[in-house]
């Protein structure tokens, strides 16, 4: 009985419209057949086979190109004494490795701040974090930055343990 609905309501909707638009061209015919506005087109004069053409003028040749002088001399520069590079930064300091757990957590949830299982990442660096007493910077790779410890421990699957 749903599916009977819209359709009715369709073929109602298109039964109408064409009624209507049936009526607009009977109104548009009938106003042309009082007041026809197309007329016969009336017929253009003949076209001559042959139009004369104008007499066709002879150019006298171009004058001779003169030659350009020879363009002056280019001074050479000596090439600018050589700029001395400023001395790279020092590299910033390093965080000492995390000694307790207290120590390990804020690292932890810096790593963890983006992963889709928050919980879960945050126990497994934790327990990376304990043993390994480092957590890597930001929130994704690096890990070589932590060593073998970290690189290295992995589930029982054989997929890295560590985030």
């Amino acid at each position: 009985m749903a599916s009977k609905t819209p359709l009715f309501l369709l073929a109602t909707f298109l039964l109408v419209s064409t009624g209507v638009s049936s009526h607009r061209n009977d109104e548009i015919l009938h106003e042309d057949a009082v007041n026809p506005s197309y007329k016969t087109p009336t017929p253009s004069p003949p076209v001559n086979a042959s139009p004369p053409f104008p007499p066709v003028k002879v150019l006298p040749p171009p004058p001779p190109i003169k030659a350009l002088p020879p363009p002056p001399p280019v001074e050479v520069l000596p090439p600018p004494p050589p700029v001395k590079a400023a001395p790279a930064p020092p590299p910033p300091p390093t965080t000492p490795p995390p000694k307790t757990q207290l120590e390990c957590s804020p690292l932890c949830v810096e790593r963890c701040k983006l992963h889709s299982r928050k919980r879960l990442c945050m126990r497994v660096c934790m327990t990376c974090c304990y043993r390994c007493k480092c957590v890597p910077p930001g929130q994704y790779g690096n890990k070589e930055k932590c060593g073998k410890c970290y690189t290295d421990m992995t589930t029982r699957g054989g997929k890295s343990k560590c985030p």
